[in-house]
Order: structure tokens, then sequence, then C-alpha cells
């Protein structure tokens, strides 16, 4: 099999919105776009926002998002956190560091998904040996 992209669709009651979102805070851009769906992608990342309540969602499928965390890994957390924060975007978790290796805050982000907003940083000595060598 050859793999030629891979992202997530998150489901929304408002396309725009959450669209506007990732294009206004994050940077993304439209590659396509229409009332109930639209794609984007920022560098070689994509992530692409649909209505919920669309008529390709199989039937019984069309929940909104819950407990969905998207992980977006910089190389300033700290200058994106200050930011957000001048932009009055919603810091649900304050920039913290983390013992396993990650410097981070998280934002709301549209629809009830979560964006975490994370620098890799050197994990304590009790997580060193968690990391796999790629």
């Amino acid at each position: 099999m050859s793999v030629t992209s891979f992202y997530p669709v998150l489901m929304s009651d408002d396309v725009p919105a959450a669209a506007s979102f990732y294009r206004e805070v994050l940077g993304f851009e439209v590659t396509f776009e229409c009332d109930w769906y639209v794609s984007l992608r920022l560098d070689a990342f994509e992530l692409a926002i649909l209505a919920h309540d669309h008529e390709t969602i199989p039937e019984g499928y069309g929940a909104l998002p819950r407990g969905v965390i998207v992980n977006l890994e910089v190389d300033d957390v700290d200058d994106l956190h200050l930011r957000l924060s001048q932009a009055r975007v919603e810091i649900v978790q304050p920039l913290r560091d983390e013992a396993f290796g990650q410097r981070h805050f998280i934002v709301a982000a549209p629809t009830g998904v979560l964006l975490d907003v994370i620098q890799p940083v050197p994990p304590t000595e009790e997580y060193v040996s968690a990391y796999v060598e790629a």
C-alpha cells in the first residue's frame, strides 16, 4: 500500500467558524472550501472540517467531537502562547513543563476540540527510557 495522505477530519456544527479558527489563529490555508467541508493545509500538514449533519456521514455517527485533543508541535511554544494570549484565544490549561518531555499549553478550539500546543523538552530521568529511538 502506498499512502498519499493521512489527516484528521473534525466534524462541526459551524464549518466556517471552525475553519476560520485554524486559519486565523494558526495560519492554515484553504485548499478546498464549500458550505459543508473545508480542507486546510499548513506546510505539509492537513486538517479538514466537515458539517456533522452532512449526508456523507453514516446514520448515527454525526456526533460533534468530544474528548478530542489535536497536538500541534512547535519550535517556540512561549512565543505562540504569548501571541494567542494577546489574541484572546481561550487558554484552558496554562503554559507548563511536564516531566515526560513537553512544555505546553492547551486552548479551546471550536466544537469542543482541544488544541495542545507543545514544544518537546528533555524529559526527566524517570521518562528517558520510555522514548524509543527511530
